[in-house]
Parts: structure tokens; C-alpha cells; sequence
């Protein structure tokens, strides 16, 4: 098997890169930097439900699309064992530089990472299986990304990504953006954003029929839910909010207004996390996805 080592993690030239992967390193990045923890031990329970249920083989050759902080990067390396070895991409260097530092911290030596364009730029005809959580939703172009994905497999080689499901099954983001709606307008057409969103691919059959123009067989849905941590406290879950997802968006590209707001959208925001029962490491809301899974 074809090892693909870390030396081929490169990193992306300013300018050459598309606008959307530009506001991912320039605006977004920053923010999921900031608000790391909450995000890699926020999505534990979906994590934890999905990995034991992939069809992994030890040895198997595989790549995480949208691979972030490296964390579903580290949990498929141990699935495949030290014959395998795993390719984790993402856009964003920084992501992938803390991804190769989390590699060495625990001795992964079949986990590497790539800094490239998923949607557009992946080895092709290498992998046993692709894998990205709550990565796909973001493809600007969701059937070339899609397409992509698939050919970065072996023939018969089979792929799960994660998403989110509709909006009303996830109040964690639903519901704070609901709070910032009351005071702001939406984001217009114009608004510079961090792609389709969260709930791009929340329809299954408009999402299937992409897989399928994409060249995908064999789909299957499974409908996941869990809990998924928002802050350690109240002021840290609405800062959260504020920084990122649907709620962060409105408050972002609604600037001047959205300051001046800041205080009366403070204190609500403050009265619906002060509703919600916090556990011993945090407050935890409802949320939903789907584990799509499909033959390529």
C-alpha cells in the first residue's frame, strides 16, 4: 500500500486560492481557534456514535475530508492499525499544523496530514475509504466536491460523511439564531459567508441526488442524535454563538447595527442558555445529524 507521508503537506499560496478558501483562513479560522475546546470535545457523542460503526479494515487506506483539529483524523489512525494510515486535508494551515502536532503528541506514525482545497484538489485513486465530519455541508459546488471525494477512492472503495439534519432538530444553533433574528436582519445574497452552511445537506433527497450525480451507489441514511457542548458556562456559550455558526454569521455581517444591539442581544441570549440545565463540564443542547453512507 501507497503511504502518503507528512512531507507532502504543503501549504497554500495566498492568492491562489479560491475566496471561500480565503475567508476560511483569514475570518473563520481564528475563531474556531479561539473556541477549540468546545469544538472538538463538543462533538464527542456524535464521534462516539459514528467511528465504531464504519467498516474499517486494519490496513485500510483512508482520508478525512475536512479533518480540522485532526481529532477524527487521530480516531480513524487507530482503527486501521499501524499497517494502515490515514490522510487528514483541510484549507486551513493553521489547522493542519496543530493536526501534524497532535500526530507526534500521540505517536501516530500512520497519520498524516495535506493542506489543500478538499473540494477540489485530492489524491485520486488512493483510498479504501474517505470519511469527513460535518465537512461536505461547506462545498460551494456540493456534486464536484462530492465527485472529487469519489474519486479520490480505489475501485469499490466506500465513504460516510456526517451532517447536520434540519434546523428545527438542532436548537444548539436554531435557537440563538432565532435570538439574533429578533434584533437583526439576515445575511443578505451579497454577505461574504463561510459557504452553503450547516444545513445544506439536511434534505435527504436533495442530498442523495447529489451523491448520485456525484457517482455515488449504495446510499444510506442514519439519523444520529446527541448532545453537543455550547460552553463551559454561560458567558462562554454566548460568546460562542456570537463568534460562530448561524447566530455568529447575522452578528458578523450585520456590523455597526449588530454593536450597537449588542447589549439587548446579550441579555437574551444570556436568558436562553440560563434556561437550559448545565451539567457538571458544561452546557450541552439537542442536535441531530445524518451518517450518510455510500459505495463509490
Amino acid at each position: 500500500m501507497t503511504k502518503i507521508d507528512s512531507q507532502s503537506v504543503f501549504t497554500p499560496r495566498k492568492g491562489a486560492n479560491t475566496p471561500l478558501v480565503d475567508f476560511w483562513i483569514d475570518v473563520m479560522a481564528p475563531k474556531f481557534l479561539t473556541y477549540r475546546h468546545v469544538l472538538v470535545e463538543g462533538l464527542t457523542h456524535h464521534s462516539d456514535a459514528v467511528m465504531p460503526s464504519l467498516p474499517l479494515h486494519a490496513g485500510d487506506h483512508v482520508l478525512d475530508v475536512g479533518s480540522g483539529f485532526g481529532d477524527t483524523a487521530l480516531a480513524l489512525a487507530k482503527r486501521v492499525g499501524p499497517m494502515g494510515h490515514v490522510l487528514g486535508v483541510d484549507c486551513v494551515p493553521g489547522f493542519v499544523e496543530l493536526s501534524k502536532a497532535e500526530a507526534v503528541k500521540n505517536a501516530a506514525g500512520n497519520l498524516s496530514f495535506l493542506c489543500a482545497d478538499a473540494e477540489t484538489d485530492l489524491p485520486q485513486g488512493s483510498f479504501d475509504y474517505v470519511f469527513s465530519r460535518f465537512g461536505t455541508m461547506f462545498f460551494t459546488n456540493p456534486v464536484a466536491g462530492l465527485r472529487t471525494m469519489r474519486k479520490a477512492l480505489k475501485p469499490g472503495g466506500r465513504m460516510t460523511h456526517v451532517v447536520w439534519r434540519a434546523r428545527d432538530d438542532n436548537p444548539f444553533l436554531a435557537a440563538a439564531r432565532d435570538v439574533l433574528l429578533s434584533h437583526l436582519p439576515a445575511p443578505d445574497a451579497n454577505a461574504q459567508t463561510c459557504g452553503p452552511g450547516p444545513f445544506s445537506m439536511a434534505d435527504k433527497d436533495v442530498t442523495r441526488a447529489q451523491m448520485v450525480a456525484a457517482g455515488f451507489e449504495d446510499i444510506r441514511f442514519h439519523r444520529i442524535d446527541a448532545k453537543v457542548l455550547v460552553g463551559r458556562d454561560v458567558e462562554e456559550a454566548i460568546a460562542f454563538q456570537l463568534a460562530l455558526g448561524p447566530a455568529g454569521e447575522i452578528f458578523r455581517t450585520t456590523g455597526d447595527e449588530a454593536e450597537r444591539k449588542r447589549g439587548k442581544i446579550i441579555a437574551d441570549l444570556r436568558t436562553l442558555f440560563q434556561a437550559i440545565p448545565m451539567a457538571e463540564d458544561g452546557i450541552w443542547m439537542e442536535s441531530s445529524s445524518w451518517v450518510i453512507h455510500a459505495r463509490g
